[in-house]
């Protein structure tokens, strides 16, 4: 899997998986909260939103064209 989008928060990444799996494509998240026991550190390390590579552009695609993204649209391998 890859990184498509970094958000600040679960939520926003949760609202972001919900957008690309009613387009078809799988996305799950990654998050360094403590176990959730420190969700502040969600806005230093951000939230992760991965999807398959072969899902890539579609995901970019859906993520650009909903108008309450607030994430950081990009690439990066984990």
């Amino acid at each position: 899997k890859i990184v498509v989008a970094e958000f600040e928060n679960e939520l926003d990444a949760e609202i972001a998986i919900g957008h690309l799996e009613s387009a078809g494509i799988e996305a799950s998240l990654v998050k360094d909260d403590a176990g959730g026991m420190l969700p502040s550190l969600q806005q230093t390390s951000g939230v992760q939103v991965l999807v398959a590579e072969a899902h890539l552009q579609k995901a970019q695609d859906v993520l650009r064209e909903k108008p309450d993204n607030s994430a950081s649209v990009g690439v990066s391998r984990l």
